[in-house]
């Protein structure tokens, strides 16, 4: 099993300058390696003779002319600029598959980051060793015992973190407690509401700080570009962001434990947040939850304490149905939050109702599968570890926080 422990440097201003040209080479390297595919390809297409483009052979063309044309490149790791194209090849692979979109070159002050390979970095209690550099300090331990695979080297406003990829065998994690299994309807106003009636609220970071985010924004339109005031501006800037999304990140990672700690079955739906994002009066407050993430950490974390998610169809009227009797109702617009049962009379909340109909989507799933009878409109998710956006020889789970 592969899991990443993303843990924050600490270095000094020698080393933060050595982090940022490590990062600038690496990107170079993606965007040359970028442009030379695109023309290479084109030249193929014209002359069928020629060979395609290739990870491989952009590897060895940049090797030949780095120390007469980039002789700067080599004041940095090898490994920058090689991964990087590695990266590229994988992207490419992704497009020509049909799972991602063309490539992007990467940008400065959004695309700082660097990888590198298992040869050439050690880690040692609170301290990575990077080549050309030496020691730096991490804030914390790696958590997790087994062969080191990778290391990603990236740059969050002003601060640098690395994410170390490890092949290990098991987690020391107690199985699930035996609380049965749970439905969890994902809302706007509650982020989450299991079957019991318990609600857990959303942080709401970007609604909260966007008064502050906006007058940052206008703060920094004013700055004169490329004056120093406009890099202090964006950079307190970008600090905002950050401090939004780890608020984020932090109430999800505590929802989910708690979760699936309690729960060895746990029923979601499987919603098209990316559809949801087309309704301009919800965008906002829908990507303010962080639906997908949520549902990311459940599955690695059920897989972890030996659960399952089961995924309702993402057609499956959960609020509509009536838990009791099975009546659907044919409309029920989202400003309806309790309605009652035109078939047997109960009297049900919206998010509780779905929540109800989700637990017997999982149960019935689960009696499947060992076998008995049940049927239901849901898929499993077992042992299966959600994708993330560092991949080695297989899928990386990343896991920040307990």
């Amino acid at each position: 099993m592969l899991v990443a422990h993303r843990i924050r440097l600490d270095p000094n201003n020698v080393q933060a300058t050595y982090l940022s040209r490590a990062a600038g080479v690496a990107r170079f390297a993606y965007n040359w390696a970028l442009d030379e595919w695109g023309k290479q390809y084109a030249a193929c297409k014209a002359d069928p003779s020629l060979p395609k483009p290739s990870e491989g052979a952009l590897r060895r063309q940049l090797n030949a002319i780095k120390r007469e044309q980039f002789p700067w490149m080599l004041e940095v790791t090898k490994n920058a600029p090689q991964m990087a194209i590695m990266q590229l090849g994988r992207a490419f692979d992704n497009f020509f598959n049909k799972r991602a979109r063309y490539p992007n070159f990467r940008r400065k002050g959004r695309d700082d980051r660097f990888t590198l390979s298992n040869d050439q970095f050690r880690v040692e209690d609170k301290r990575i060793r990077i080549p050309k550099l030496g020691w730096i300090r991490m804030c914390e331990t790696l958590r997790f015992t087994g062969r080191i695979v990778s290391a990603a080297i990236s740059r969050v406003a002003d601060h640098w973190y690395a994410s170390i990829t490890v092949d290990t065998h098991e987690l020391s994690l107690p199985p699930a407690e035996n609380q049965g299994a749970v439905g969890i309807d994902l809302g706007v106003s509650a982020l989450a509401t299991l079957w019991t009636g318990e609600k857990f609220e959303g942080p709401k970071a970007l609604r909260t700080l966007l008064p502050r985010l906006r007058r940052l924004s206008r703060s920094l339109s004013r700055k004169v570009k490329g004056s120093r005031n406009r890099a202090k501006a964006k950079l307190e800037l970008a600090r905002l962001h950050a401090r939004i999304g780890n608020i984020r990140r932090d109430s999800l990672h505590q929802l989910s434990t708690n979760i699936t700690r309690r729960f060895h079955t746990i029923g979601i739906e499987d919603l098209n947040v990316k559809g949801m994002l087309a309704n301009g009066h919800l965008a906002r407050a829908i990507s303010d939850m962080g639906f997908y993430e949520l549902r990311r950490q459940l599955e690695y974390k059920a897989a972890w304490r030996g659960g399952q998610v089961v995924l309702a169809d993402r057609w499956y009227p959960s609020s509509k149905l009536c838990s009791s009797c099975g009546y659907r109702l044919e409309a029920l617009s989202l400003a309806i939050r309790h309605w009652a049962c035109p078939g047997c009379g109960t009297a049900h909340e919206r998010d509780v109702n779905a929540a109800i109909n989700l637990k017997h989507i999982a149960v019935s799933s689960t009696v499947t599968a060992c076998g008995g009878e049940g049927a239901g409109p849901a898929r499993e998710r077992g042992t299966k570890l959600a994708p993330v956006k560092q991949e080695s020889s297989g899928k990386v789970t990343t896991d920040s926080f307990a």
